[in-house]
């Protein structure tokens, strides 16, 4: 296939693609961008704060990535819009509580700041379980494609949990047990870890620490950690929630590297992070005054889907080596890889880690067994000093002996795991993976999604008629109200209003129903935003899209 001469990017026609596209897309280079009366250069957003600018002349498609590549649907340009004077921002500081407001007079200052993050950030996820969707009780109730969970394997889960084995009582169980974990049930947890990471040699019991939830294990982290009023890096768009596990017990905060969608220079992918980025990032922050004590790093990434490299891997930790940071690496998607070909490797696999007492990884069973609600979580750091804490808030956060002995089961169980589930759960994963890719493209709706996670990146920039947060947060109300909940990209702190994260990792019937609700509004949208845009009804004939 041929390539733009400037850019190296491959020409891409509706034919090769099956895309519903009429007509040949034209990559632009930089360097052209800005000089064509009918080009402009595409709009840099800062910090997720409102930001508006009016629209100018219009454009065609930026350059598209075939579906040969690993990068999904390419990110379909837009009506772009008049250049941002001011160099655009790569850092910033999260501030949880900057819309604060409460009247709730006999709660603590702490618990109205806690009560508040419950009323502001939950609504939709509240909304769906009072009006959830059910095929026979509730037809018209909320398809939730907005939360990520694996809804594809109870069949074999609930099997495999109802074995005889799995039931079991003796006077131990019953009792306090030692607030890392039963012992037995950190064996079992190392042994896993060490044949399905690959690790190069077998990892410790002793370096385990079992608890409800990898949303206790960010909160223990940070808390012990980080002191009050210290940041954790983070690159964006990353999984919302870690603000508030992070920020309610120990008022710690995030110092995120923005990253965006643009494929040029040094970036090969959109979103993508480098070492600079985080370079960058660190020096601003700490410029501000602000203490960054460690960095958050999620493989495979969430919303992405993506995966880091063992090279960018090894360059991360390095980076967190040189300035003395901690890295706490969240692999709890790191079963969930459907597409083979991404080699995924976990930081465990990895032959040396540069600074092994700064490295804490963490891993659960609610995304990569579908067991959200069964609450296990596990952290593996070498460093007992860090162990030691943890545990102790696992008094707080600790497991029935029950449930230790059911996760102990489960985890030792290699022949059905590797044999049984994982292949089905991948092959399920893809099957509906695809059907909701195919979907997206019949409405010419670019994505990222590298065939990792439960979610597809959704790029509905071309729906925003001046391309504001507000505008995002009006089309998330669409949706909601035509009975479809999805995430938006603010909630992720992604700096380009527009991104929302599908999740499809749900069963045929629903993932219809949730997508045709998805197309009603979206076609609504694009009429509104066809009448109301100047420069769509300007746009030159003569420019190829």
């Amino acid at each position: 296939m041929p390539r733009c001469p400037q850019l190296g990017t491959r020409w891409c026609s509706s034919s090769d693609l099956s895309y519903r596209w009429n007509r040949r897309v034209l990559c632009q280079s930089p360097a052209t961008l800005g000089k064509d009366p009918k080009i402009c250069k595409a709009k840099m957003f800062c910090l997720p704060q409102k930001e508006s600018t009016a629209p100018t002349t219009c454009t065609g498609s930026t350059s598209t990535q075939d579906m040969e590549s690993s990068y999904g649907d390419g990110l379909q340009g837009e009506c772009l819009r008049k250049p941002d004077q001011k160099q655009p921002k790569l850092y910033g500081v999260g501030n949880p509580t900057a819309k604060f407001s409460s009247d709730s007079s006999c709660l603590s200052s702490r618990g109205r700041v806690i009560k508040w993050f419950w009323d502001s950030a939950e609504e939709g996820y509240r909304t769906y379980h009072m009006d959830e969707y059910d095929e026979d009780k509730n037809p018209s109730g909320i398809i939730n494609l907005g939360t990520s969970e694996n809804k594809l394997c109870f069949d074999l889960l609930s099997w495999r949990l109802t074995q005889n084995d799995m039931f079991h009582v003796e006077p131990s169980l019953l009792q306090y047990p030692d607030w890392r974990g039963h012992l037995f049930l950190r064996e079992e947890v190392a042994r896993f870890l060490s044949f399905y990471c690959k690790s190069p040699a077998p990892l410790k019991p002793e370096n385990v620490v079992v608890l409800n939830g990898c949303a206790s294990l960010f909160s223990a982290l940070a808390t012990v950690l980080c002191e009050e009023g210290d940041a954790l890096l983070i690159p964006t768009p990353y999984y919302g929630a870690i603000t508030q596990h992070i920020y309610l017990y120990g008022n710690i905060r995030l110092a995120y590297v923005y990253l965006d969608s643009k494929v040029t220079g040094l970036n090969t992918r959109p979103f993508q992070l480098t070492v600079e980025k985080l370079e960058m990032a660190l020096q601003g922050v700490n410029a501000e005054g602000v203490k960054v004590k460690g960095l958050i790093l999620i493989n495979p990434q969430n919303p992405l889907g993506d995966v880091y490299s063992p090279e960018e891997l090894q360059d991360f930790l390095g980076f967190a080596m040189r300035h003395k940071l901690h890295v706490i690496m969240d692999e709890v998607y790191m079963l969930s890889v459907f597409e083979e070909s991404l080699g995924y490797r976990s930081v465990l696999s990895l032959e040396r880690l540069p600074d092994p007492q700064r490295t804490h990884v963490m891993w659960a069973t609610s995304k990569d067994f579908g067991m959200s609600g069964l609450r296990f979580g596990v952290l593996y750091t070498e460093n007992q000093h860090v162990a030691t804490a943890v545990a102790s808030l696992c008094r707080y956060h600790g497991l029935s002996g029950l449930v230790q002995h059911q996760m102990a089961q489960l985890l030792r169980d290699h022949d059905w795991i590797s044999q049984v589930y994982l292949p089905e759960n991948h092959a399920r994963l893809k099957a509906a993976h695809t059907y909701v890719s195919e979907e997206l493209r019949a409405l010419g709706i670019p994505f990222v999604s590298r065939g990792a996670g439960f979610f597809i990146w959704v790029d509905l920039r071309k729906y925003l008629l001046e391309g504001t947060f507000e505008e995002e947060a009006l089309l998330w109300r669409q949706f909601l109200d035509n009975k479809v909940l999805l995430s938006s990209g603010k909630t992720f702190e992604c700096k380009e209003p527009g991104w929302f994260r599908v999740v499809f990792s749900d069963k045929e019937n629903r993932l219809r129903l949730g997508m045709q609700r998805m197309r009603q509004v979206l076609e609504g949208q694009s009429k509104v935003v066809e009448d109301a845009s100047p420069c769509r009804a300007q746009e030159p004939h003569s420019q190829p899209r």
